[in-house]
């Protein structure tokens, strides 16, 4: 397996680990930016990696080893963050990285069914233990359903022509590969469209994997879960690679970084709202053109990372 952390150094700066904290990266994968980020909380620092892939964590556990009990490796989801941290004994942490999408591990692994250059069982499951696969869903889901998800999560123009190409499809023959998938998707698209831009099967492929792995509500939950477990001065960073977890992100930060909204000619606050969070990117941060050029797949990462100011109303009772 080959791994190439993205955004490394910038995730460095901004987190700004140091000796003793506790730092959580929520998608540990093979261990590339906790090894970065490891030496610098050195001595008497931990670091707690979370991945629901058991194969990418045995990995990470292999090059985090000379660590040692600085490190804390869990399989799960950041989903449940708030249950994980308290099962390995902690109540705070000084930082939180999340690292989202699917990771080099499952690109580079054409047997999980994530990429549609090869032809492969269709699964696209993050935790291979996991019920739900890519092919329960095309196969499965009535053409409205598919249509909306294909359009929502893939931001597919063609969304509902390709839903009825599957369900066509579907009925002579129950997809099982990506390749089925993919050759349905193409002939489902108009010939001009499919010579631009990207692969024509990307947007759909990314559209399941999204669903199957239920990504947008896992980022939603755990981003909260993570500002909540963070100490005053404690940060946050997440580097998304596409628009939809980039949305969540922004949002999320802006909305606890707004503070008291009451009309400016009140001689007073009455809403009692208090900001939680001060950004620490207005504007998301992007590889370098070295990085791309070494890395291609950096290209659509982009990095938000927020400070907690204040401890809310539960932690303070």
């Amino acid at each position: 397996m080959s791994h190439v952390p993205v955004m490394l150094e910038q995730v460095v700066e901004v987190l700004k680990p140091a000796p003793g904290q506790v730092v959580v990266d929520c998608t540990v994968g093979g261990g590339g930016h906790a090894a970065a980020i490891l030496p610098r909380l050195l001595p008497g620092g931990r670091l707690i990696g979370i991945d629901q892939d058991p194969r990418t964590l045995q990995t990470a556990r292999e090059r985090l080893a000379p660590f040692g009990e600085a490190v804390t490796l869990v399989h799960g989801n950041f989903r449940d963050l708030t249950a994980i941290l308290g099962r390995v004994g902690v109540d705070r942490v000084h930082g939180v990285l999340f690292d989202l999408g699917v990771s080099s591990f499952q690109l580079d692994e054409p047997e999980r069914g994530f990429t549609y250059r090869a032809d492969a069982p269709l699964d696209m499951r993050m935790d291979p233990g996991s019920p739900l696969t890519a092919a329960d869903l095309v196969n499965t889901l009535p053409k409205a359903e598919l249509a909306r998800l294909i359009r929502e999560y893939g931001e597919e123009r063609w969304a509902g022509k390709i839903a009825a190409a599957i369900v066509r499809a579907r009925e002579r023959k129950p997809f099982s590969t990506t390749g089925e998938l993919v050759e349905v998707i193409k002939a489902a698209i108009p010939a001009p469209a499919r010579r631009r831009g990207p692969h024509p099967a990307r947007r759909t492929f990314q559209a399941l994997r999204i669903a199957v792995n239920g990504e947008l509500d896992a980022l939603r939950t755990g981003l909260l879960a993570a500002i909540e477990a963070l100490l005053p001065g404690g940060r946050v960073a997440v580097i998304s690679f596409h628009s939809l977890e980039d949305r969540i992100v922004k949002r999320t930060f802006a909305d606890l970084s707004a503070g008291c909204r009451c009309p400016p000619d009140l001689p007073e606050c009455r809403c009692g709202q208090q900001a939680v969070l001060r950004v620490l990117t207005r504007k998301p941060l992007v590889p370098t053109s070295q990085e791309v050029a070494a890395n291609p797949r950096a290209r659509s990462a982009r990095l938000r990372a927020a400070e907690r100011l204040v401890l809310g109303a539960r932690e303070e009772e």
